[in-house]
């Protein structure tokens, strides 16, 4: 009686660990069907990282800066006046120059002043040559008068003539040399325009690379600028999906919305690299960073969800 109880329990043993075995398989195998239904649910083409077209705006002066009104994070418009390097110094330059052009242009002879003694000259001759011309037709004077009267004139015009052309002359070179004064005005006025900062281009500060007060050089990274209301996002495509691609053609673009859902973007093609490359490292696999790929920029417009370096895949 003993031994059939315990070949009993024995067998009930078996039967239950055969059913939790049976119990257990059953679910791996469902584990397994839904992980590779999801898999191919969100199966992409490519994946890769946003980035944006960045700018970074350099000093185009010497001098210390002495307002700069530029914070990471910042939105900047088109030409927007961000602060100023000093420019004391090619102020005072630019006033010592126009000085200079005063001095020189006041050596210019005033040339209705200087001519207008001979001029009047000029007019009473021609009025004593007309009267000699009246009293020759009738006889009362000579020849030998009226053609002084007509030289006397002529003298007088040649002498008017004269004057009036070195006098010309003198005035053009005096106003040539201004001319090198007047070009290095202009040089100042570039300069001094240049050590105003104004923003050359819409967007988002991304980085600030100088402080007020700093001193700075031609060249002096101040701040790095980037229009995030399109960002690209680079991907990277294998030789086979190389062929069915082309520029300004529409894509789907997702990111990750929560732990099982993604939100869905419209990319366009903008740009495709002609020269295959190693899958870039950021790969997880090393069998996959082995792969021969080709490089592409899909732009997305940007809802101020996206942002730089953020993963986003994409469906052709």
């Amino acid at each position: 009686m003993k031994f059939n109880c315990y070949w009993f329990n024995m067998r009930n043993k078996q039967q239950k660990e055969i059913n939790l075995y049976m119990k257990n398989t059953y679910l791996i195998i469902v584990l397994i069907f839904l992980a590779s239904c999801g898999a191919k649910k969100n199966q992409f083409d490519a994946s890769g990282t946003f980035e944006a077209v960045e700018t970074i705006i350099s000093a185009e002066a010497a001098g210390t800066l002495n307002a700069f009104n530029v914070e990471e994070g910042m939105q900047v418009t088109l030409n927007q006046n961000l602060g100023y390097i000093d420019s004391t110094q090619l102020y005072l330059k630019k006033q010592v120059l126009r000085s200079q052009v005063k001095a020189v242009l006041s050596k210019r002879p005033d040339i209705a002043a200087q001519v207008a003694a001979v001029n009047e000259q000029l007019v009473q001759a021609e009025r004593e040559q007309k009267r000699v011309e009246n009293l020759f037709s009738k006889e009362a004077a000579t020849q030998k008068q009226l053609d002084d009267a007509h030289s006397q004139a002529a003298i007088l015009k040649k002498q008017l003539a004269a004057l009036q052309s070195s006098l010309s002359i003198t005035a053009s070179s005096i106003n040539e040399e201004t001319h090198p004064l007047a070009v290095q005005i202009d040089q100042l006025d570039d300069q001094l325009k240049k050590c105003r900062i104004i923003n050359p281009v819409a967007g988002t500060v991304l980085s600030k690379y100088a402080e007020t007060f700093e001193m700075l050089s031609p060249g002096k990274p101040l701040y790095k600028i980037a229009n995030l209301e399109w960002l690209l996002l680079r991907a990277y495509i294998t030789g086979d999906q190389f062929a069915s691609i082309k520029l300004g053609q529409k894509v789907k673009v997702f990111i990750d919305a929560s732990a099982k859902e993604y939100k869905e973007y419209e990319g366009t093609i903008e740009w495709i690299s002609n020269k295959a490359e190693f899958t870039p490292k950021t790969i997880q696999t090393k069998d996959e960073r082995a792969n021969l790929v080709y490089a592409i920029k899909v732009r997305v417009k940007n809802d101020g969800l996206l942002k730089l370096g953020m993963y986003g895949e994409l469906k052709f």
